[in-house]
Order: C-alpha cells, then sequence, then structure tokens
C-alpha cells in the first residue's frame, strides 16, 4: 500500500514538472531594461495585467537594480488602472513605508490620494438613492490625508497644485456627506443626533458651501427640541454670514419665525 501511494505520488510529480516545461517564461533570460521597456509598452497600450507581470518579475529578477524602485511605483500605477484598488493601495504604502525620503515619494503620496478620489465604492458617488448615515466616507477622508501629505511635505512638487484643488473639493464633498447624514437624523426625528452633525460641520469645515444648510438644521432642529435660545443664537449666526439664503422663504412677520415658514421635505 505504503509503496503505491509513493508511486502515485512520483506520478503526480513528473506530471506537474512535465506541464511545467511545457509552458516555457518567454521573459526567461531578458534583462531588467528589457523588462521595463517591456512593460512601459503594455502601458502604453493600455494592457495593464500584462504590465504588472513583467513589473513584478523585474522586481523580483532584480531587486537592488536601478529599476526596481520604479517598477515598484509603476505596479501601484497600474493596478489602479487595471481597478485593484486594493492592491494598487498596498503597493503604493509600501513604497512610501521603504523609501520615504525617495525623490517620487510625493508621486507615491499623490497615487495613493487618486486611488482613494476615484473609489467607486466611496463619498464620490452620487448622494441619490442611498441612506447616508449608512455611508462610510473613509476613502475621502484618506484621499484627504494622502493630498495634504504632498501639499506640506512637497509644497514644490509638480502634484501640490492639483492635490491642493482635490483637497478642497473633498473638504466641500465631507461637509456635504454629513449634511445629508444630519438631514437623516431629522427625517427620523433624532433632533440631537441633527445638531451634533450639523456643528460637527461648522467645526470641521469653516468656510464650506455646506455650512449655510448646516446652519438652518441646527435652528429647525433646537425649533423641534423647544431650546429657544439656542434657536434663536443659530439664527443670529445663520442671519449674519447668510443674509440672503435661500432658507429665508416669504414675507417675515414677528410673530411668526422664518423657519416656521419653511415646511422642508426632510
Amino acid at each position: 500500500m505504503r509503496s503505491s501511494v509513493l508511486s502515485l505520488l512520483a506520478a503526480c510529480a513528473l506530471l506537474a514538472a512535465c506541464a511545467g516545461a511545457g509552458e516555457p517564461d518567454e521573459t526567461a533570460g531578458w534583462s531588467a531594461q528589457r523588462l521595463y521597456g517591456e512593460a512601459r509598452d503594455a502601458q502604453s497600450s493600455k494592457d495593464w495585467a500584462k504590465a504588472v507581470k513583467y513589473l513584478e518579475k523585474l522586481e523580483a529578477r532584480y531587486p537592488y537594480g536601478r529599476y526596481a524602485q520604479q517598477a515598484q511605483l509603476e505596479i501601484a500605477y497600474a493596478q489602479w488602472k487595471a481597478t485593484e484598488r486594493a492592491a494598487s493601495l498596498a503597493a503604493s504604502e509600501r513604497f512610501i513605508k521603504l523609501y520615504p525620503n525617495h525623490p517620487n515619494a510625493d508621486y507615491a503620496w499623490y497615487l495613493k490620494g487618486l486611488v482613494n478620489f476615484t473609489d467607486r465604492e466611496g463619498l464620490m458617488m452620487t448622494f441619490a438613492d442611498m441612506d447616508m448615515a449608512e455611508r462610510d466616507p473613509k476613502a475621502a477622508v484618506e484621499a484627504y490625508a494622502a493630498f495634504k501629505q504632498v501639499v506640506t511635505r512637497f509644497p514644490n512638487s509638480k502634484y501640490a497644485a492639483d492635490s491642493s484643488a482635490r483637497m478642497r473639493y473633498l473638504v466641500n464633498a465631507l461637509a456635504q456627506h454629513d449634511v445629508h447624514v444630519a438631514r437623516y437624523y431629522m427625517r427620523r426625528g433624532a433632533y440631537l443626533a441633527a445638531v451634533n452633525r450639523a456643528q460637527h460641520v461648522l467645526s470641521k469645515f469653516p468656510g464650506a458651501p455646506a455650512t449655510e444648510e448646516a446652519l438652518f438644521i441646527m435652528v429647525h432642529a433646537y425649533d423641534k427640541l423647544q431650546l429657544a435660545d439656542l434657536r434663536d443664537d443659530a439664527d443670529r449666526v445663520m442671519r449674519k454670514n447668510f443674509p440672503t439664503s435661500p432658507y429665508y422663504k416669504g414675507p417675515l412677520k414677528r410673530d411668526v419665525s422664518w423657519w416656521k415658514l419653511w415646511d422642508p421635505d426632510w
């Protein structure tokens, strides 16, 4: 019995060897320069899978060559283009950890920001038909942090201007996300939670367009909570900062507060 099992194992090993022998590696003997050149050609043709394959072989065979470090960045980029988001982030983060002072470290941070910024499952999707209280803005937060690294650590980088512009967009998007959550709480009568979320917008994202609606939500929520002093304080702040706000609707009477004239579809 034992000899039969050994014979079977030997036969399997032989078959595996024969199968491997029938599929020679076309890149065997290629120099680092050729592997890199072929990878770049594959990228030009948008064959991202082939590009990653050549770059990974390059990194494995020539880990200390002059192309190895660049290959890591190229892998991260090709994986991003191939919509392999997790793999791209891992490659970018590995490069940043291994070579924090590399001349291309700014690009590694920028690429990490781009991958998170364009995350199709994150905040950048449309808000329509989505329960914002259940959405996770993690990707947008991480994108902002990565772009901030570019702007603060590499102010002269060619990626700094675009990173700064994307940061401004993300501030507005994150603020709007919190306003949507506050609306969610208002619709469900969770007025204190709505106030807390609106206050978060004002403290974390001052100057963002969403602060106007955040203030209105605070006024409306305080009114629902029958906290007249806090309601009036929020009202004064909103009138001072947004005197022509579209949330003021209709002529105001002394005995009728403006927030009671607006019947929002929470």
